[in-house]
């Protein structure tokens, strides 16, 4: 199996994992943050959806420009990460290996801070989402929520 092939695999199984702790989140407490120099459960949600975004415009165009817009309430942002996840996959099962090993440049404020393979881009942001995801995970409890079942069980998710 290729990388490429094992890239997708893994990100659809991942989808459905993101959802639960997504969902898990009470929408009234999305500014829960555990320390002031932490995200905001919101600003967390944002930025995987801004990241998966990302990954799109990397894959399709080889360029990315990272930009944080206003989030909106919590059921647009699943939806826009949603539509988002799944763009990427039709975009990375559409390419071949090829494609899936030319550069992707990814920019900030203006100026490039990473030059890498598409595939190196899409691995590196996947693994900073599950990150970004395990931080939420720990948010829940605080914020009032249960926490989901993730690789395996969870407190909160027995019956």
């Amino acid at each position: 199996m290729s990388t490429r092939l094992f890239f997708l695999d893994r990100r659809k199984a991942e989808l459905p994992v993101f959802l639960k702790v997504l969902r898990a989140l009470p929408a009234d407490r999305l500014d829960y943050r555990p320390h002031e120099r932490s995200p905001s459960a919101q600003q967390l949600v944002w930025t995987l959806t801004m990241e998966l975004r990302s990954c799109v415009e990397a894959a399709q165009n080889g360029r990315t420009e990272w930009r944080m817009e206003p989030a909106p309430d919590l059921e647009k942002m699943l939806a826009t990460y949603e539509q988002h996840h799944q763009e990427l996959i039709r975009t990375v099962e559409n390419m071949d290996d090829a494609a899936w090993d030319r550069p992707a440049q990814f920019f900030f404020n203006g100026k490039m801070v990473s030059a890498q393979p598409i595939s190196q881009f899409l691995w590196m942001i996947l693994f900073d989402a599950i990150h970004h995801r395990g931080q939420l995970s720990a948010y829940l409890r605080p914020m009032g929520g249960t926490v989901p079942a993730i690789y395996g069980p969870s407190a909160d998710a027995r019956s």
